[in-house]
Order: structure tokens, then C-alpha cells, then sequence
């Protein structure tokens, strides 16, 4: 089947050219991305070295010591480096959690649960609302963190596929929210706690008794979150798939997924998946519902610093995939013996390698400039910068939101560049008249738009990766093009939303203010 049908004709061809066009181009033209890593580590080496020994006149927030850029050509730092490279590979965050799934999803697609999931969920919406649909299950999916985009991203795309629709199109419909819109919520995460008690630790430098409570962006987010869906709703179907009306899906037939009627075992065997599902999740709650649950953190709560229910949630959802594929598989009657579950594991995992490589050079660049200290500099400079400059209060807030996006092209990690920056910029604009929940709001909202832009982001590689299963030859140059509208519409839109909320006065979240005191 090819969802995207022939090459484009004159008209098609017309309707792509313009900016997005030349990007494509040039984007295509960059190197693959491994080499993009290794040049981008060679670069970070000699930046350390020429930086190295200078005195910033900064303070470390997380030492309260001088700052300094460690020198990594330094012989001693060249045996440190290579003596962790290993580590830093295995341990790279997205590797692990990217290959543990691939496990439950390759006997899930082997089973055949996938496809008689999609064709049940064909049944009810219509091809055209599957936008709406994956935009709306991807912001959601937040509650997931990282483990969302292994599962939604391939998902999305073969609903696509299956419906007639080009899969490239449900796979920028998954990411978009859920790489680019990451404070856009319909529901609590444990992110929210997390960077509410480093803006707690800042705002106490200048009130020791000020409290931030991780629901006090909540209705904004929620806002932000319904607002995304007609906006990224319109974006996929305007700009995105006429754009992707002259690539021609070219993957292996045996990766892609099929959709004729659903048979009579396969109805029994979605019972069965279903009935697994739910006998694993009233398990699940019976375990950790007592307040003495060996899965709560030593605060008791679930989602708290050091909970084995957060820690261990990458084989809970391998557990979840697994035993209702295996349930399917069974009553389905598509697994006959255990070498079917096997062969499922191994095909999938087969298509990786390239993932593989490419996470590779990025762990190596990723460990590097953390080393080196310039993601901890350049957050300190532009913070210094921006209260130097002494705006008016929306101007500022603005300009946090700015500031934040151009530094997640270099510190993707939200919870590393606000333990970096919660200490400087809550404080400082508190002496402004700026609550600390507004400073917080505006760096969310700067946090995410810039990880659809960067191919330096550490998801990139998967995200190519899966591309290629429909289109071999997809290039950095064509995701770029499809990314970039939506990039800049969620910054501009989430800027707009900020300002207007705060216009109007709207409360912030539970707790949330906008002026201090």
C-alpha cells in the first residue's frame, strides 16, 4: 500500500516551493546526523579549551562556587572522557527506555494487536478526525514522560497509514505535542513537582517562607493544552501533508501494518488483550494503594522524588505491552509458538541499528558538554544579559520566554536548565514585582517549541529512525521543513496565550499569582 500514491504533479510541486522548499533542500543537503554529533563534540572540545582558566565573575548555583569551563583537551579530561564513554552510552537516558519498549512493541505489531487496533479504531472515527484524535491522545501521553514518544510516535503513524493517509503526517502529529509542547497538560506530572521546588529554592533567597505549589501553572496549562489541538489540528492538514503529497512510502513491506477486517479470533483475542489490560492495572492499583506500598516514594507519595512506581514505570509499561500481546497473540491464534513472540522481538529490534549508532555519538556529545560546563555558562550569561536590560514587566516575562527557547538548543533537559536558572531569574524578578509561578510559566512555556527545530535534540535520532520505516531515504532536510512551522507557531501562540491570560487576569493555576508581594 502507498498512502502517499504517485509522485506530485505540476500543482503539487507548485504548492512546495517558497522558504519551507530551499530549507528542505539545504536541510538535505547537512550531513546525516552522527556526523552532525561528531562535529558538534569537536566543537565543544575546542571551545572548552580556548575558554578554559577564564574567570567569568559568576557564581555556580549548584556549587555556590566560582564558575568555570573545564579544558576537555586537557590530557587528564581525554582519559576521563574516553574512560566513561561506555557508561555514557549505555546509560544515555532515551537508549534504555527506547530499546525496553521496542521488546512489548515488536511482539505487540507481531501479534497482530497492533492492526486490529488500528482497524477497531477505524471503525469509530473517521480518517479525518485522526488528526484531532493523535494530537489530543499525544498531549495526554505527557503523563508518560519519554516512554510516550516510543509508543505514540509509531502509533500515530501507522493509524495513517492504514487509513490511506501519509504516515510521515500522524508521525509529526504525535511529536509535535509531544516534543514541542511540553507544558500544554490535561493532567498533573511529576515535571510539574519537580520544577516547582526548584522555583521554591529561588524564590526563598529573598522570602525564606515562600511556598510554589507544582498546580500553581495548572489552568494555563490546560488552556495551552486545548488551545494546541485546532491550532496543531490545522498545521498538520494545512502545511504538513500537502507537503508530503510527493514522497513516496517506499519501507519494507514486512514492517508495514495492514488493515483488513477483523476476523472473529481477532475480536475474541481483543477481548482477551483487553481483559490482560485491565486484571494488570486493578493489580497495579491494589499494589500501590496502601499508604505503607512498597512503591511510594519515603514521602508517600507516588509521584514523589525516589518512587519505585516512577522509577520502575519503563518495564511497568513493557509489562503492559507484553502480556496483552501475548494474550491476543494466543486467542488470536497468530503466535503457534514461543519462536513467534521471539521472532517479533528480533524483527522489530532489527530496524533499530541505525537508532543505535546515532545515540551513540550523541551520548559522546551529550556527555561532553555537560563536562565542559558551557551549557552552565551560557544559561548564567543570558540571565545576567536579560536583567541588565532592565524591561518593562511583559517585555521581560517575554523575554524568559525567548531566552528559554534559544538555550534548549543547546540544554535540552527542563529540569537542568531551571536547576540552572531558578536561582537566578526567580529572584531577580521578584525584585522586579514578578511572582515566582509567572517566572516559571514563562520558562515552560520557552521550554519545548525549540526541540522540533534542533536535530541535536537527544529524541532526534529516533524520531529519523522511524521516519525511515516508511520513506528510506527521508532526510534531516524534509523533518526540518515539516517541524518548522509548527516550532514557530507554538512559540508565538504560547507568547500571545501568556500575555493575553495575564491581560485578563486569569488565575494562573491553584495557588498561582503574578505579582510579588
Amino acid at each position: 500500500m502507498n498512502s502517499a500514491g504517485p509522485k506530485a504533479d505540476g500543482a503539487a510541486a507548485a504548492g512546495r516551493g517558497g522558504l519551507l522548499d530551499r530549507l528542505e533542500r539545504i536541510g538535505n543537503r547537512v550531513p546525516d546526523p552522527v556526523v552532525l554529533f561528531v562535529g558538534a563534540l569537536a566543537a565543544t572540545w575546542i571551545i572548552s579549551f580556548l575558554l578554559a582558566g577564564h574567570d567569568f565573575g559568576l557564581t555556580d548555583p549548584r556549587t555556590a562556587g566560582p564558575l568555570r569551563v573545564n579544558d576537555l583537551l586537557s590530557l587528564r579530561a581525554f582519559a576521563a572522557f574516553f574512560a566513561g564513554a561506555t557508561q555514557a552510552f549505555v546509560t544515555f537516558p532515551p537508549l534504555g527506555l527506547v530499546l525496553v519498549m521496542v521488546i512489548g512493541v515488536g511482539v505487540a505489531e507481531r501479534s497482530g494487536l497492533v492492526g486490529a487496533i488500528l482497524r477497531g479504531v477505524l471503525t469509530i472515527a473517521s480518517p479525518r478526525l485522526l488528526t484531532p484524535l493523535v494530537i489530543i491522545a499525544s498531549i495526554g501521553a505527557h503523563l508518560l514522560a519519554d516512554s510516550a514518544i516510543v509508543i505514540m510516535i509509531p502509533l500515530a503513524g501507522a493509524l495513517f497509514y492504514v487509513s490511506g493517509r501519509h504516515p510521515l503526517a500522524g508521525i509529526i502529529a504525535a511529536l509535535a505535542p509531544l516534543l514541542g509542547l511540553l507544558f500544554g497538560n490535561f493532567f498533573p506530572t511529576g515535571l510539574d513537582a519537580l520544577l516547582a521546588g526548584f522555583s521554591e529554592g529561588g524564590a526563598r533567597l529573598v522570602d525564606p517562607a515562600y511556598q510554589v505549589g507544582p498546580l500553581s501553572n495548572y489552568w494555563l496549562a490546560i488552556a495551552t493544552a486545548v488551545v494546541a489541538v485546532p491550532l496543531t489540528w490545522l498545521l498538520v492538514e494545512r502545511i504538513v501533508e500537502p507537503r508530503l503529497r510527493g514522497v513516496e512510502v517506499d519501507g519494507p513491506a514486512e514492517l508495514m501494518p495492514t488493515a483488513p477486517e477483523v476476523t472473529a479470533h481477532e475480536r475474541h483475542g481483543l477481548w482477551a488483550a483487553l481483559a490482560t489490560v485491565l486484571s494488570l492495572a486493578v493489580a497495579l492499583a491494589m499494589a500501590v494503594a496502601p499508604a505503607s506500598s512498597p512503591f511510594r516514594a519515603p514521602d508517600g507519595s507516588l509521584t514523589g522524588p525516589g518512587s519505585p512506581l516512577m522509577l520502575g514505570m519503563i518495564p511497568l509499561l513493557l509489562v503492559f505491552t507484553l502480556l496483552p500481546s501475548l494474550a491476543f497473540g494466543i486467542v488470536a491464534r497468530s503466535f503457534r509458538t514461543h519462536r513467534d513472540v521471539i521472532e517479533g522481538m528480533v524483527t522489530t529490534m532489527s530496524s533499530m541499528g541505525v537508532y543505535i549508532v546515532m545515540v551513540f555519538f550523541a551520548a559522546l556529545f551529550t556527555k561532553a558538554f555537560a563536562d565542559s560546563n558551557l551549557g552552565a555558562l551560557l544559561a548564567l550569561k543570558g540571565a545576567g544579559y536579560l536583567r541588565a536590560l532592565g524591561l518593562p514587566a511583559a517585555v521581560t516575562v517575554v523575554g524568559v520566554v525567548l531566552f528559554t527557547a534559544a538555550l534548549d538548543t543547546v540544554v535540552p533537559s527542563a529540569s537542568a536548565k531551571w536547576a540552572l536558572l531558578a536561582p537566578i531569574l526567580v529572584p531577580m524578578l521578584m525584585s522586579a514585582g514578578i511572582a515566582p509561578e509567572l517566572t516559571q510559566a514563562a520558562f515552560r512555556l520557552g521550554d519545548g517549541p525549540v526541540n522540533l527545530l534542533t536535530p541535536l535534540m537527544a529524541h532526534f535520532p529516533l524520531i529519523l529512525a522511524f521516519c525511515r520505516r516508511y520513506v528510506t531515504k527521508f532526510g534531516v532536510g524534509t523533518l526540518m521543513s515539516l517541524l518548522l512551522p509548527i516550532g514557530i507557531s507554538y512559540l508565538v501562540f504560547q507568547i500571545v496565550l501568556l500575555l493575553a491570560w495575564w491581560g485578563l487576569g486569569l488565575p494562573l493555576g491553584i495557588g498561582g499569582r503574578y505579582a510579588y508581594p
